[in-house]
């Protein structure tokens, strides 16, 4: 992989950021991200503020490469959490879920890289005028939460270039090398990978999360919560309760009280398959097995030179 704005942008070694995700990402997979030429992220929006805390020191501790926070900025404790990250002298962030102008002027000035998460190319726009560093480009193949227009990965990645100047991150759905050079080809010069670092060793997931994702078959994850936010979760009993509850026209009062409390916590970290609120990109029914990331970076940096040479030879 050649250098480019996305490895200047954060001083890496291959264009490839792992993403921040709810009970997921903490120091183990973030340093070992980085570690192997990425860029990891803290999943920030599953921390409380003293935990993020320690999370970063942590991830001091185990390594010396570039790393970052995700900061989704609906977070309860928001600008608890700001001032944790400039006083901790974080050097990357990405903020998703909110506008990029609330707090970007702030990092830029405590001399932070800023990138911000977008589903359409009229947030792309917004993002620039915001003046972000970088825009990430989630199409709704991604897990977890999404944006209303349902737009796939590879129709955004090339509207949302010819919409921006800014350095321009491919994410939902990539979980090979092929899959990065698809994006690179559309106009991305890097990608963020969620759901296949969610399946690693590193991953703070449960061992039971792991294994039933590892168990999916295609159509296996749908699209639910349009009603509270958008949000792709693997059909299990508590899936089946909203996808009923939605269709009988319900109201999203009655959808928070079906998922209860903590329904992301109890079905990612502790292990609850069947009543917990599992998020996972559509990309896992091709994720069969649990590896470490070090092998999942090689692999993913191979495969991307060998799709590349397989290309250039058509």
């Amino acid at each position: 992989m050649k250098k480019n704005r996305i490895t200047e942008l954060f001083g890496i070694e291959y264009p490839i950021i792992q993403g921040g995700m709810v009970w997921i990402s903490g120091w183990r997979l973030a340093s070992a991200v980085s570690n192997a030429g990425g860029l990891g992220l803290l999943g920030a929006g599953s921390m409380h503020p003293e935990t993020l805390v320690e999370h970063i020191h942590k991830m001091r501790e185990a390594t010396d490469k570039p790393w970052g926070v995700n900061v989704p900025l609906m977070y309860p404790e928001i600008d608890r959490l700001v001032d944790i990250l400039i006083e901790e002298g974080v050097k990357n962030v990405f903020t998703s879920a909110g506008s990029p102008k609330k707090f970007t002027q702030r990092f830029h000035d405590a001399g932070m890289k800023v990138a911000h998460v977008v589903s359409s190319s009229k947030f792309a726009r917004k993002c620039e005028d915001a003046g972000v560093d970088a825009v990430v480009a989630e199409g709704f193949e991604a897990g977890g939460h999404n944006g209303r227009e349902e737009t796939t990965t590879l129709t955004l990645i090339p509207q949302v270039r010819r919409a921006t100047s800014l350095p321009l991150i491919a994410a939902g759905g990539i979980a090979s090398g092929e899959a990065i050079l698809a994006t690179m080809a559309l106009g991305a010069e890097g990608v963020q990978i969620g759901t296949l670092f969610a399946l690693t060793q590193e991953s703070s997931a449960s061992d039971a999360f792991k294994t039933r994702c590892t168990q999916l078959e295609e159509g296996d994850t749908m699209l639910a919560l349009k009603l509270i936010s958008p949000t792709r979760l693997v059909k299990n009993d508590l899936y089946g309760r909203i996808a009923q509850a939605e269709r009988e026209g319900t109201t999203a009062e009655a959808l928070r009280e079906i998922l209860g409390k903590a329904a992301t916590k109890r079905g990612i970290f502790e292990g609850d398959v069947d009543g917990g609120e599992l998020e996972i990109g559509q990309i896992a029914s091709a994720i069969k097995q649990v590896r470490p990331v070090k092998e999942v970076m090689a692999d993913l940096v191979r495969d991307f030179e060998a799709a590349k040479q397989k290309v250039a030879e058509c």
